[in-house]
Parts: structure tokens; sequence; C-alpha cells
């Protein structure tokens, strides 16, 4: 059986849109899709205000009821039946993420048990025969198969397999 790593982040929970609620709970200032175009969210917070997401991202409870990517449960759990699924997460980057991250896994993909998550530092350490992920520079080290998850921030990187959403993952490895 085929193995397959899968992130968390911008994959298939959405961290961003979490981030950019509270960013307007405290500054009255929504980002629109356009503004996001091909940046991170860090990318166009004004200056004065740089550290706030990290602030957001280093919150107890912040990654606990993220909202879930359309169809991201259906196709996982449909995965999970035909390849060694493991949900890969550099969790370490916010520590107080960690709790948060395997109850939401727990709670949102009960099909999936604790030894198949990999909370971890660098994701270099990672070999599997495929890996999802948003940001190609989880790729650098990856020997298997990468397919680059489409993100506002990843726009414009080429060189690599795209999966628009969960619908079109489940037409190609399904």
């Amino acid at each position: 059986m085929l193995s397959i790593a899968i992130d968390m982040d911008e994959t298939i929970a959405d961290p961003i849109k979490k981030a950019r609620e509270w960013y307007f709970r405290d500054f009255g200032k929504t980002f629109t899709t356009e503004e996001l175009h091909g940046k991170t969210l860090s990318d166009i917070i004004p200056p004065e205000n740089k550290g706030k997401i990290k602030e957001y991202l280093n919150t107890p409870g912040f990654f606990r009821d993220l909202e879930i990517f359309p169809n991201a449960q259906e196709v996982l759990k449909e995965l999970n039946k035909k390849y060694k699924v493991y949900i890969v997460s550099a969790a370490m980057e916010f520590p107080t993420s960690l709790k948060d991250k395997f109850d939401w896994l727990q709670d949102n993909f009960p099909f999936l048990n604790w030894r198949q998550y990999c909370l971890c530092g660098d994701k270099s350490i990672v070999q599997a025969d495929i890996m999802i992920d948003d940001l190609e520079r989880n790729f650098s080290n990856f020997k298997g198969k990468p397919y680059l998850y489409h993100g506002h921030h990843n726009v414009h990187v080429t060189g690599y397999e795209r999966i628009m959403n969960w619908e079109d993952a489940a037409a190609k490895l399904l």
C-alpha cells in the first residue's frame, strides 16, 4: 500500500480565515482575495502590526476550531482506504498548537488514529510515496511524488503538479 503525507494548515484546515477574522476584530481591516493574491497574510499586514499574525498563531486554542476545507473529510476518508495516510504538520513552529491540532484531528477525522499524525518541526524527515502540501519548501528533500495544494500564497509557484481542491485530489488520487 502506498503512503501519502498530507499537510494540515492551508491544506485541510484554514488558519488564514481565522487570522483574518481576528485581525478584523482587532483592527477593523478586512483583506480581500485580490490583496492576498500571490502573497501571505504577513506580506500585506502594515509594518506596525507585523507581529500580530504570529501572536495569533501562538495563542493557545487558535488551532483548535479551524474551519475544514470543503470535502477534505470525505476525500481523506476514501484516501485512507487506498493509502497509508499520514497528516504531517510543522507544529513545532507554534508549540501551543500541538494539543489543539491533535484534538482537532481527533474531532474532525475520527477514521484516522494517532499513529497517523506526524506533528514535527521539519518536514524534510518525512518520506512517503506522495505528499500534498501548500508550501514548495517542504518538497526540497522529498523523494516521492509532490502535489502542490493550491493557495493564494502559491499562485505563482511553478514546477509542481497542482491540486486545486479536495475534489481535484479525489480525481487524481482515487
